[in-house]
């Protein structure tokens, strides 16, 4: 099958993705964004799929992959802001930005420290970051799944070390 027949596949598929997606998220935006990423996903993994087998399905197990992990990431974001009734300074810095130029300020130092990372050890923390599970990870780059999971350990460890002014206590992220 050639890219631009399953690209035509996975578009005629996409009134009951979207169907299928409104159950998840019972937003229509939501739910468009997550027929978006999907379809996305499905476009750029297209060499996984095994002709033969249920096309439908397997779009089905990428829409709810794509929602778990989005769930997950959105579980731990709200997580860092406070729920205390004191609002201290060092919790302001986790649930509000003062002006753009602080978190720009931050995002830039976020990027300097990833820079500084080793590309073997800044690869697959930057995948594991944008929602791949490990076994994608190592998938894609071929290599032991042990050593993924080593990898974006040691990747974190060392960017606690360059951006430990961001720690809560000055001592640990």
């Amino acid at each position: 099958m050639t890219q631009i027949e399953f690209n035509n596949m996975v578009n005629s598929h996409s009134s009951s993705l979207r169907l299928h997606a409104l159950n998840f998220t019972k937003d229509v935006e939501d739910a468009n964004d997550l027929v978006q990423d999907t379809m996305l996903k499905a476009i750029r993994f297209y060499q996984n799929f095994e002709e033969g087998t249920n096309f439908k399905g397997w779009l089905f197990v990428i829409m709810k992959n794509t929602f778990i992990n989005n769930y997950r990431k959105n579980t731990k974001a709200k997580i860092l802001i406070t729920q205390d009734d004191d609002i201290s300074s060092a919790n302001l810095l986790l649930s509000a930005e003062k002006n753009g130029s602080v978190s720009k300020m931050i995002v830039d130092d976020i990027q300097k420290a990833l820079d500084h990372l080793p590309e073997a050890y800044s690869i697959p923390f930057i995948k594991y970051f944008e929602g791949f599970k490990y076994h994608e990870i190592a998938d894609e780059l071929q290599i032991p799944l042990g050593t993924v999971k080593t990898r974006i350990h040691v990747a974190r460890e060392m960017l606690k070390k360059y951006l430990k002014m961001y720690a809560k206590d000055g001592s640990d992220l």
